[in-house]
């Protein structure tokens, strides 16, 4: 059993008390992902490859996903515009990485790979990483946390494979092909085909600007079209990143 939530706390104290157990910790957003997506792929992708990666590590433990995230940006989420996309400050999510990690820790834990699944999220989990760290040390507890965002193991075959016709690039692959096909694979209810809106990638202006414009938007919310979604891309994308990850892990803490 490699779910966190799932073990009683005799189960869990035996199971980390060496301090051996690696801890992975998905964190994502509820964000609309266009019409034909559920709100919540940034929540279910990072949690289901943390149980991919878990499945060939047997001290690994896959806690529950921070569920909430950084605010919707306009040029890589669609914007906090949205009715559903629901968001945190930035200090909340800061705090509630620090919060986990640190009690964590205090439970014996010390090795930890925090799994991103919402851009915006990057560096404020770098900060709440290092607030803890600096709180777990003035308590004599050293701990080591990797962090990754899941699409930085797509390699350059599998983007050839899954990007046939070109690879417009990540910034714009919001609701797209990318995450659509991994939810197909994964979760195949929760994507309804017949409501993709395919378009042209979207273009932005080399810069942002506040208050958010929602013209700059396609109407979909998605920033590309996710017509060409496949579920057997999506496990071909989600294989390249569990086994990626996996190798990290192994060469990390061994």
């Amino acid at each position: 059993m490699s779910r966190l939530a799932d073990l009683d706390w005799k189960t869990y104290e035996a199971r980390v008390q060496s301090g051996e157990a690696v801890i992975l910790l998905p964190i994502g957003a509820i964000e609309q992902h266009g019409p034909h997506m559920s709100m919540n792929p940034d929540v279910l992708i990072p949690e289901a490859i943390g149980l991919g990666v878990a499945a060939s590590l047997p001290n690994a433990l896959v806690a529950p996903p921070i569920a909430y995230g950084y605010k919707s940006q306009v040029k890589s989420g669609g914007g906090n515009f949205f009715p559903g996309t629901t968001c945190i400050n930035g200090k909340t999510l800061i705090d509630t990485v620090h919060d986990v990690v640190v009690a964590l820790a205090r439970h014996g834990n010390r090795r930890f790979v925090l799994i991103n699944g919402h851009y915006e999220n990057s560096m404020f989990i770098v900060e709440g990483i290092d607030l803890a760290l600096t709180a777990l040390r003035r308590d004599g507890i050293d701990a080591k946390v990797l962090v990754l965002s899941y699409w930085d193991y797509v390699n350059q075959d599998t983007i050839a494979t899954v990007f046939p016709d070109g690879f417009t690039g990540w910034d714009v692959e919001h609701g797209g092909v990318l995450e659509t096909s991994l939810m197909l694979h994964l979760h195949p209810n929760l994507v309804d085909m017949d409501k993709t809106v395919d378009h042209p990638p979207a273009t932005f202006p080399p810069y942002d600007r506040f208050p958010a414009d929602p013209s700059w938007v396609p109407e979909s919310g998605t920033l590309s079209s996710a017509r060409k979604a496949s579920a057997e891309h999506g496990k071909l994308l989600f294989d390249v990143c569990v086994a990626g990850i996996q190798e990290s892990i192994r060469g990390e803490f061994g």
